[in-house]
């Protein structure tokens, strides 16, 4: 005897077919789950968002206050004869006075390692106490291990009266007149 092979498809269970045509309880589930997650990954979006944009905005703001700044008064220019240096060790600098004119507002921490330099008035110069770096005065290195010049707080001289904003040192590697502020 031979089988009739028959190529239609039968399906046994007709009623599946009509339920998965209205939904069934799977499918139900798996589009509420979906539209879960959807709200989920949307709210994850805006908290995001609400997130990202302050801290992209806030260098729009440094760079507004940094424009502007925040000077404070450190001293009369007369209080700094050509050629000497006023320590305000409560701002961490000393007010150079080079012999050209210029003004420097250097810092006190030695860029080798950062302990804090000495001014020796006999030699002129910087002098740091931990491994003996020397600076001139302008915050130029003279002897190292220091590798770089003193870094420099930013100076305004207004009314005869120098202002320094110590809110943020300027990095440098070389002194160039550039740097100087004048009366």
């Amino acid at each position: 005897m031979t089988k009739k092979i028959s190529h239609i498809k039968q399906n046994p269970h007709p009623e599946k077919e009509k339920l998965a045509s209205k939904g069934t309880p799977d499918t139900s589930r798996r589009s509420f789950f979906r539209k879960i997650w959807g709200w989920v990954a949307l709210a994850a979006g805006v908290e995001l968002a609400g997130l990202s944009i302050p801290f992209i905005s806030s260098g729009r703001k440094k760079q507004k206050k940094e424009e502007t700044g925040n000077f404070i008064e450190i001293a009369q220019v007369s209080d700094v004869p050509v050629g000497s240096v006023l320590p305000y060790r409560s701002g961490r600098l000393y007010i150079c006075h080079l012999e050209d004119g210029g003004f420097l507002a250097v810092s006190i921490k030695c860029t080798h390692l950062g302990c804090s330099v000495e001014w020796d008035e006999e030699k002129k110069e910087f002098i740091c106490p931990c491994h003996h770096s020397m600076f001139s005065l302008s915050g130029e290195v003279v002897n190292p291990p220091a590798t770089r010049a003193l870094n420099i707080y930013p100076i305004k001289i207004e009314n005869d009266v120098i202002k320094v904003n110590l809110e943020k040192p300027i990095l440098r590697k070389h002194f160039n007149k550039s740097q100087e502020t004048y009366a």
